[in-house]
């Protein structure tokens, strides 16, 4: 069949989480927040334990692990730094982007497979504006996306609904028209709450709980099956597995 006599796909815009979802950055995430721990006296966390912490933002992130920190590294009574630990973390993970973290497999791929077939891509993550466009032009990735939305750039940042709602009202589409991929219950709530349709995969982090507690849209097992399925092509592909259904819902 002729690739221009295809119809267009049912989803004009794909929406992309980008910690966990796209590339894998716990480590160097990891190692600046323990960085920044180092300069105020605290002691450093492992690295799997602060995995489980990503997702909601570099502020979020630095208050959950000193909470983690008060009944051991800190005196009694005494504040926590939270401000001093979040500027040490910005200074190190600045100069720590890229160094150790991933892309996941066929990330690239997947997002200029969509890309060639006419679909806009937006980059949605919680992650400061700044840094998700300096880890995405390290890993050759933000030539891809239309729009880029950090945890600053709007008023709200996921799972408030108006997130994704902005990404439709931008590119000029419903929201029945929009889909966000992420690896997180955040995520998930942030395409719910705005009316998009709510797509994960199992990889990432979400707090170290299985993603498909927080019931997704659809379950995919790849990025390739994502793109497979936006353009209609599941079952002509058979390097891309299949997607697999984890509501009773279509899309």
């Amino acid at each position: 069949m002729n690739p221009d006599s295809l119809p267009p796909p049912r989803y004009a815009v794909v929406s992309f989480d980008l910690d966990g979802t796209l590339l894998d950055t716990a480590a160097e995430i990891a190692e600046a927040v323990n960085r920044a721990l180092d300069e105020q006296g605290l002691p450093r966390q492992p690295a799997a334990e602060l995995t489980l912490l990503i997702g909601h933002g570099a502020r979020r992130l630095v208050q959950d692990v000193l909470a983690r920190l008060a009944p051991t590294g800190l005196q009694a009574g005494e504040p926590a730094p939270v401000d001093a630990v979040l500027g040490g973390f910005e200074r190190h993970y600045a100069a720590l982007i890229g160094t150790s973290s991933v892309p996941y497999p066929g990330a690239a791929e997947a997002l200029l497979r969509l890309r060639r077939a006419g679909v806009r891509l937006a980059c949605v993550t919680n992650k400061q504006q700044l840094p998700a466009q300096r880890l995405l032009q390290h890993h050759g990735l933000l030539p891809l996306f239309e729009l880029l939305i950090g945890g600053d750039t709007l008023a709200h940042k996921k799972p408030h609904a108006s997130v994704l709602q902005h990404v439709a009202q931008a590119c000029g589409v419903p929201l029945q028209a929009l889909a966000h991929v992420g690896d997180s219950a955040t995520d998930v709530m942030a395409a719910r709450n705005a009316g998009a349709a709510a797509w994960a995969v199992p990889w990432g982090y979400n707090g170290g709980e299985p993603i498909a507690h927080a019931a997704p849209d659809r379950l995919f097992d790849s990025l390739a099956a994502v793109a497979s399925h936006v353009l209609g092509d599941v079952a002509a592909d058979p390097a891309a597995p299949p997607a697999s259904t984890a509501r009773a819902q279509p899309g």
